[in-house]
């Protein structure tokens, strides 16, 4: 008689590894139904121009601070100086003071003012010296001086010494604005490199192509500049196109946007501040309208300026990658005001 046998079960172990194995399946297809497509290249282009702008703000608060650094360094090594020489002056006095006090000792005797001068504390001596009347007139007079001294040098000192905490302050904001600048164009750089090398070459090559072009065939028509300066300025940056972008380059080999401008019009005979906020409130607020060759242009909420040349093209030094070049302000991003200097 045949034997009817039950299959045998599978064993745990299996169970278990199969059921692993089709959750693993399931949660891959999950993540792939939901993962984020890849940016596509105008997607990394747009990201990569907003991180190159707000780097560019970073860069004139840079330039801005290390502007006040430069002026306020020259504002201390000035008012050293001047204590310096204000010591100078006053142990002259007191030097004099001295030798008079010597004369009378050697005549045969010192008088009480003189004594006051020999003590441990000058400064009390000069406090109740000048209320004895015993002094001379010569004596008075050396004691007004010294009074008048200390005080000024004391003034001087308290002014070095409030320049120097705000050296100290501009320094850190320069440090902090020098570390955004870089996070920034770091995280440009990351995501560039989302991109193959063949898409980043091809973006280069797309840029520099229209740079190359666009100083090629720009069309500035007939346009006649406000001033002999501006129009001086503006040939100066022209003779620029083609030079590399550089955060906080101000020529003649590398520029930032500001840079170029305040080159410019140091060849015109004309000097203006060094970053876009502050040059921004030089010259004459015109409107667009208005605009001639050489005016200054502003865009991006301050943070970006360039110089007008002509047919609502502009001459400027764009972003990192890019070289001096002429853009229709079409492309150049958000308009806000213009400046006749």
């Amino acid at each position: 008689m045949a034997s009817h046998r039950r299959p045998k079960n599978p064993s745990r172990a299996r169970v278990t590894v199969l059921t692993a194995t089709a959750a693993a399946a399931v949660a891959l297809t999950s993540q792939a139904a939901h993962a984020d497509p890849k940016p596509t290249k105008s997607e990394v282009k747009a990201e990569v121009d907003k991180l190159y702008h707000e780097a560019e703000e970073a860069t004139e608060q840079y330039s801005g601070a290390k502007e006040k650094q430069e002026k306020l360094e020259k504002q201390v090594g000035a008012l050293q100086d001047k204590v310096a020489r204000g010591q100078e002056e006053l142990n002259t006095l007191r030097a004099g003071l001295g030798s008079l006090a010597a004369a009378q000792y050697r005549s045969g005797g010192i008088d009480p003012s003189v004594q006051l001068f020999l003590a441990s504390d000058p400064d009390s001596f000069l406090d109740q010296a000048s209320s004895l009347d015993q002094l001379t007139a010569k004596q008075t007079e050396s004691l007004t001086k010294i009074q008048e001294k200390q005080r000024s040098l004391a003034q001087e000192r308290k002014e070095a010494q409030d320049k120097l905490n705000d050296l100290a302050d501009v320094r850190k904001t320069l440090g902090e604005k020098k570390k955004k600048q870089q996070g920034k164009l770091a995280e440009a750089q990351k995501v560039l490199n989302t991109l193959t090398a063949a898409e980043r070459a091809k973006m280069r090559d797309d840029d520099l192509r229209a740079s190359r072009s666009a100083g090629d065939r720009v069309d500035l028509g007939s346009e006649v500049p406000a001033s002999a300066l501006g129009g001086a300025a503006l040939q100066a940056a022209s003779t620029q196109v083609g030079k590399p972008y550089v955060s906080g380059g101000t020529g003649p080999s590398s520029f930032d946007c500001s840079g170029l401008t305040q080159w410019a019009y140091h060849q015109a005979g004309a000097e203006i501040t060094r970053t876009t906020y502050t040059q921004i409130n030089q010259g004459t607020q015109i409107g667009r309208s208005q605009l001639k060759p050489g005016d200054l242009v502003f865009f991006s909420n301050t943070s970006h300026v360039a110089l007008y040349a002509g047919n609502n093209t502009v001459l400027h030094a764009p972003k990192p990658g890019a070289v001096v070049r002429y853009e229709s302000m079409n492309t150049v991003g958000s308009y806000q005001t213009a400046v006749r200097i």
